[in-house]
């Protein structure tokens, strides 16, 4: 058996697990048990947010004694004992690592189980003005708990010893794309350190070293002190594949591996069982009157509330770009809506009038400066505001008037253009001019201008097949960081 210090021969060599080579120096369990430490962090976030909202609310009404401090106090324990109950200090996935937002549901459900624990609270103390009293109460857990658990988690991002050293088990496309992915979502703090595969395909593998065969992951994870598995496709055995997760198990590694039909997963929502062997449901919506109605009902509210919020942006915005340059202060273009009827899309400019011939002007410096260290690197096309609206998706505000008119969904499939939309070859492609394009959907949070067009084509098939008004709120709830994070941003 060949050794298991080859290298690739297509790949510069790394340290391999025989190699010798001392590993980088890392606090390997506090990577490893890191879920641990966030759920002490978001228990310590979750107590001082319910007692400055019950402070806060007893102070706002005037409630002040020892009463009012022993309710206080009560709120303290409650809350993270409701939040315990409901599962929201189950911290061992990478979801609930990365973001609040899968929390929300369960989020909702905690602040109705506290609700009436906090009104016999008030009553038997006794304190006055008992409904305002817990009403301001939970309003108020409900809002700083968000703002705790979010400070917590972006102070826990930046934690270089908490992210996780992840090998790659299997090579080709589908390790490459799980490789580019982690290095395009530095939220889940995965950093890939090498792969191991029998066999290494050449199309699509990661450029990263190679380090062993499966018969050696035992010993690798140990050598460079792995703290999460993945697996990718591999041409190994069911046998092999089986000896590697008892191996990753017997060392205290989490493991994640992605599935066949990968592509097409979008619309698991259950892990169920038939006889003990557990299979991953694949649910078939169908878009009722109902739903096509509840969803339009989400859009207008939805639209309107984010107009009322935004317009000294959408104002501003709109001055600035009048300021920097002359031209429209909106952009329009044809896209092609809901069963491939044509609208004028809405965005403010974020080009200069005469874009392309600032771009031959600006090739033309550039190939004058040859050989000089400075170049002009920045797009020409693109104003300074332009680029800052980019970053924040802030040129795509316009686009709730397009809401607004039924023209688009607060979330959906992309609004292509015409040409993008003959290019479309495949009869399942089309399947995503069932539903209104949206301001945002799985391509704004998943990749934004880092997706391929054929990835993003998947997504859009994804979520139209998967639809359901539930999926929107977390899209719609997930676009906050995305964007915040400029992740993706052209």
């Amino acid at each position: 058996m060949e050794s298991s210090t080859a290298t690739h021969p297509n790949r510069p060599e790394g340290p391999t697990a025989a190699s010798g080579v001392e590993s980088t120096s890392v606090d390997v369990g506090r990577a490893r048990h890191r879920g641990a430490v966030l759920a002490r962090m978001l228990l310590f976030a979750d107590s001082l947010a319910a007692c400055c909202a019950a402070a806060i609310a007893v102070g706002t009404l005037g409630l002040a004694s020892w009463q009012g401090a022993g309710y206080a106090a009560c709120a303290t324990l409650l809350w993270p004992l409701a939040a315990f109950s409901i599962g929201l200090y189950r911290s061992d996935q990478l979801a609930t690592w990365a973001s609040a937002v899968s929390e929300v549901p369960r989020g909702f459900v905690s602040i109705l189980l506290i609700t009436w624990p906090l009104f016999g609270v008030a009553s038997a103390l006794p304190l006055n003005r008992v409904v305002e009293l817990t009403f301001l109460t939970v309003v108020g857990i409900a809002l700083l708990t968000g703002v705790a658990r979010t400070v917590v988690r972006a102070g826990l991002h930046r934690a270089p010893e908490l992210r996780q050293r992840t090998l790659i088990l299997g090579s080709g496309f589908v390790a490459g794309q799980v490789v580019e992915k982690l290095h395009n979502n530095a939220q889940f703090g995965l950093v890939p350190v090498g792969l191991v595969d029998d066999e290494v395909h050449d199309a699509g593998t990661p450029d990263l070293p190679w380090l062993g065969r499966f018969s050696d992951l035992d010993t690798i994870i140990k050598a460079q002190q792995i703290d999460r598995v993945i697996i990718a496709f591999s041409k190994a055995s069911h046998e092999q594949l089986l000896q590697s997760i008892r191996a990753c198990r017997d060392a205290g590694v989490s493991i994640d591996v992605v599935p066949r039909l990968f592509e097409f997963l979008d619309g698991v929502r259950a892990l169920d069982q038939v006889g003990g062997l557990p299979l991953l449901s694949i649910g078939s919506p169908v878009l009722t009157s109902a739903s096509v109605a509840a969803k339009r009902v989400l859009d207008v509210l939805g639209s309107l509330a984010l107009i009322a919020v935004f317009s000294p942006v959408m104002i501003a915005t709109a001055i600035a770009i009048k300021l920097e340059s002359r031209g429209p202060v909106f952009f329009r273009q044809p896209r092609a809506g809901r069963g491939n009827t044509s609208f004028e899309v809405i965005k403010f400019r974020s080009m200069y009038v005469d874009a392309e011939q600032r771009k031959a002007e600006m090739e033309k410096l550039n190939e004058a400066a040859d050989g000089v260290m400075f170049k002009i690197r920045r797009d020409p096309r693109i104003t300074r505001v332009g680029s800052f609206i980019r970053r924040f998706s802030l040129d795509e505000l316009p686009q709730l008037f397009n809401v607004l008119r039924g023209e688009m969904s607060l979330v959906g499939p992309r609004p292509l253009i015409f040409p993008e939309t003959a290019a479309l070859e495949e009869d399942w492609h089309l399947r995503r001019l069932e539903l209104r394009p949206g301001l945002t959907g799985p391509w704004q949070v998943y990749g934004r201008s880092q997706s391929p067009f054929q990835e993003m084509v998947r997504f859009d098939y994804q979520y139209v097949a998967g639809w359901s008004l539930a999926r929107d709120v977390e899209i719609l709830l997930a676009t906050i960081p995305a964007v915040l994070s400029g992740r993706g941003a052209y």
